[in-house]
């Protein structure tokens, strides 16, 4: 059978690659779109901090146009990282070339209590800004991409402290105090629904989850305790639709994307 080769816009290709229909061409785009492979965004970080590129949209918006404007990528990912949220819940935040840090984790039940529900338009303003400039600046016809980090991930920074090989303070927590744990992954969950929901507001076409270390669980780890954290998410907002489990990432990472 011939597919209709009728032109369609880099937002339609996506969004129908999105629901799995036939498509003309495979859209293309990249996980880690913008960063130190192109020297526009060198120049820009040589001035300007990791965190601050991330929290002035002027810079996030350039930052990510310059693959697209390059490349000629068929989305544009929003410039952020998935540990905003947890800062905005109250964490200390440190972004450098040595990767992440967060200095006073979180270890016990009183922690993970003192956690803030945010307000996304007011503690994070600086995402959905970025996303209705990106919008406005390319049209209606590229898709702008959003995401957050998944629950079990987010919580693996917010307890070990940083990227750890193992992350044995993170499975020890979990172990021990499984109840504590689940309401860890059910206050992160809580948190990123409305921040997703915010970056839709704002012109997002479609928003991602990124669960970067759910390959330090085992499958029944992962079902018991992470799994229902990403559904709680897809759950918070009945007009995404079901969620899709597509394909696999780096360290055989399953990716929930959320249209």
């Amino acid at each position: 059978m011939t597919l209709q080769t009728a032109p369609i816009n880099r937002k339609e290709l996506f969004l129908r690659a999105c629901r799995g229909e036939a498509l003309p061409r495979v859209p293309v785009w990249m996980m880690r779109q913008a960063g130190r492979y192109l020297p526009e965004y060198r120049e820009i970080r040589a001035k300007h901090a990791f965190l601050e590129v991330c929290k002035t949209p002027q810079l996030a918006v350039e930052v990510s146009l310059q693959p697209f404007r390059r490349l000629g990528v068929d989305a544009i990912i929003v410039f952020s990282d998935i540990l905003i949220p947890a800062e905005a819940m109250g964490l200390q935040l440190e972004l450098g070339d040595a990767g992440p840090n967060l200095p006073n984790p979180v270890r016990s039940k009183l922690d993970v209590d003192r956690l803030k529900v945010f307000d996304p338009e007011e503690e994070t303003a600086f995402l959905p800004e970025a996303i209705r400039r990106i919008v406005k600046s390319v049209g209606p016809e590229v898709p702008v991409l959003g995401f957050a980090g998944a629950p079990w991930t987010l919580g693996c920074y917010m307890v070990e402290g940083k990227a750890k090989e193992g992350f044995a303070t993170v499975k020890s927590f979990l172990y021990h105090e499984p109840k504590i744990f689940r309401t860890l992954l059910h206050r992160i969950a809580q948190a990123t629904i409305p921040y997703l929901k915010a970056q839709i507001a704002a012109g997002a076409a479609a928003v991602q989850l990124f669960d970067t270390w759910c390959g330090e669980l085992n499958l029944p780890d992962y079902e018991e305790f992470a799994l229902p954290a990403v559904q709680e998410i897809i759950a918070g907002e009945p007009r995404w639709g079901a969620a899709q489990l597509a394909g696999r990432e780096q360290r055989s990472t399953p990716r929930a994307g959320l249209q």
